[in-house]
């Protein structure tokens, strides 16, 4: 089934990682050709067929004004799984580097997170597929199309991929605003890790947070209560990308 993908940053994603069937790309008529050029040079590369039509034309297709011009008919997302996480880790000579979403809803925020952590290099995403949110258009849209490159896995139960990830020596290190939670400077996240990011009201479901190896909270000194789930989990993924000398 053919899915829409719309905006300039995410359509070159999408062509450029490969990873998708694509179909057929539409273009507006009259359209700026110098914003499009990359789009077009990747587009061509891969022999996609391509049509133009009016803007009216373009939004009755996207069901979505904004798509800049530009819709890109593709087939679904092409989710991974964790071994092929872990696989790529060995390729790379790196120790696995992984987020876990417990339940984060809202695709600003995943997206925004998912952006963050593709372009801190991590070696692929952990979701749970029950009342979890899908890659969305919406999703890649916010991730500006850092979902095209990112290894994402749904997977049945995210405990018992917790405990699976500690059986090889990953550890887990959840965010957490909880009594008992270490200080972000009093841990070193130089190691196999997987940061695990929750519901932005709720934080972590309680078995996660029980299974998590060290609970942190990030350190503030104003006056509202937290950071933004994707916003804490972004500064969390930098740190960890710092702890390993930014390689």
């Amino acid at each position: 089934m053919a899915e829409t993908i719309i905006r300039r940053n995410a359509v070159l994603e999408a062509l450029r990682s490969r990873r998708r069937e694509i179909y057929r790309l539409w273009l507006q008529k009259g359209a700026d050709k110098k914003a499009l050029r990359p789009i077009l040079a990747e587009a061509r590369a891969r022999g996609v067929r391509l049509e133009t039509a009016d803007k009216n034309r373009l939004t009755q297709l996207a069901q979505d004004s904004k798509h800049q011009g530009v819709v890109l008919e593709a087939g679904p997302y092409p989710y991974s799984d964790v071994d092929e996480m872990l696989a790529l880790a060995e390729e790379r000579g790196e120790r696995p580097f992984l987020l876990l979403l417990d339940l984060l809803h809202g695709p600003q925020n995943i997206g925004s997170l998912l952006r963050t952590a593709e372009i801190v290099g991590v070696h692929g995403v952990i979701m749970q597929d029950r009342r979890a949110p899908e890659i969305t258009r919406s999703v890649v849209q916010y991730s500006a199309g850092a979902t095209e490159h990112l290894l994402i896995a749904q997977v049945t139960n995210l405990v018992t991929t917790m405990k699976w990830l500690q059986g090889e020596n990953v550890w887990l290190v959840g965010l957490d605003l909880a009594e008992g939670a270490q200080s972000l400077p009093d841990v070193d996240l130089d190691m196999s890790i997987g940061i695990v990011v929750g519901h932005e009201g709720q934080g972590m479901r309680r078995l996660v947070r029980e299974t998590c190896d060290i609970r942190l909270h990030l350190p503030q000194r104003g006056h509202v209560e937290s950071l933004n789930a994707a916003v804490a989990g972004s500064v969390l993924l930098y740190q960890a990308w710092q702890a390993r000398g930014f390689a």
